[in-house]
């Protein structure tokens, strides 16, 4: 009788992430097709939400700093947004939209504070418009890109000048796939692994994404309608929302730890598990810092 396949033994990867509570979180304007004003937010349910995100990244080891949050600012829950923090060096956001630029000041000055925590080597302070994790996928070996509709390319050349990493461009050519994030989630990045969403992408960027990732995990259009690449992986977990059940088991059958959030209150304002997560990747040096490749 022939022996069946064995999934891969996963191991987590301990990370450090800033995050911001949904206290003064709503949806009064739409600067993407997911937000209608006319649809009220529940903001209990919300912080209720995003409440058990934190604790499922604290089960699983994971450290969360919790960044202010401020009136006036109902998107700066989607932390991902302010920063793009790469073996300690950080290229802060400079936002697309006015209804955002002010969230880029608040990063700033808690990266300002917090560097040292990390071993920080300086903030750079960026000339083109980028949204950081929205549109960088850092990786152990490349950092993919997006642009399209909110990040500039002259600003992939900004991190690649910053980080030294190769930073490949990826068109997202959907405009309910505004970020990157939204199409394609990191599930394993010291093993470069991820699964992408190939109908958010142009037709040169799906080439690039199939010759590099041949093993990547493909969602369909269920998955990706429901947020379901917004997702955070260690190695191990993956943080992902409720709804996207073809992903989900196509992870458990790679021998991924699913890990489902209802995310729901949340997208309305477009976002989920990620846009929700900034990750601090620190200087390997520093003593006691967690990386990508340190199994701990």
């Amino acid at each position: 009788m022939p022996s069946r396949p064995q999934t891969p033994q996963r191991r987590v990867s301990p990370r450090h992430f800033l995050m911001c509570p949904p206290t003064f979180f709503d949806v009064t304007y739409a600067i993407n097709p997911w937000m209608d004003p006319r649809v009220p937010v529940d903001r209990d349910r919300a912080h209720a939400q995003w409440s058990h995100l934190v604790a499922a990244y604290e089960r699983a080891g994971h450290r969360v700093d919790l960044l202010e949050p401020v009136p006036g600012l109902p998107d700066l829950v989607f932390a991902a947004n302010g920063a793009t923090v790469v073996d300690g060096r950080t290229l802060l956001a400079r936002f697309a939209t006015p209804q955002r630029a002010a969230e880029a000041a608040v990063h700033r000055a808690w990266h300002e504070r917090s560097g040292v925590l990390y071993g920080g080597r300086g903030l750079a302070e960026p000339v083109a418009v980028n949204e950081a994790e929205g549109d960088f996928a850092v990786l152990g070996s490349v950092v993919l890109a997006g642009h399209g509709f909110r990040t500039s390319v002259a600003a992939h050349a900004e991190l690649a000048a910053l980080t030294g990493r190769e930073v490949v461009s990826l068109e997202l050519v959907d405009p309910r796939f505004y970020h990157l994030d939204v199409a394609l989630g990191v599930l394993d990045a010291a093993a470069d692994q991820v699964a992408y969403f190939p109908g958010a992408f142009s037709a040169a960027a799906q080439a690039v994404l199939a010759e590099r990732f041949p093993d990547a995990v493909l969602a369909d259009a269920e998955d990706a309608f429901a947020f379901g690449l917004n997702l955070v992986g260690d190695g191990r977990h993956v943080f992902m929302p409720t709804g996207a059940p073809h992903l989900r088991d196509a992870l458990e059958a790679r021998g991924y730890v699913p890990v489902e959030i209802d995310t729901s209150e949340l997208v309305l304002g477009g976002g989920s598990v990620k846009c929700c997560t900034q990750e601090i990747r620190p200087t390997p040096s520093t003593p006691g810092a967690t990386s990508e490749g340190d199994p701990r």
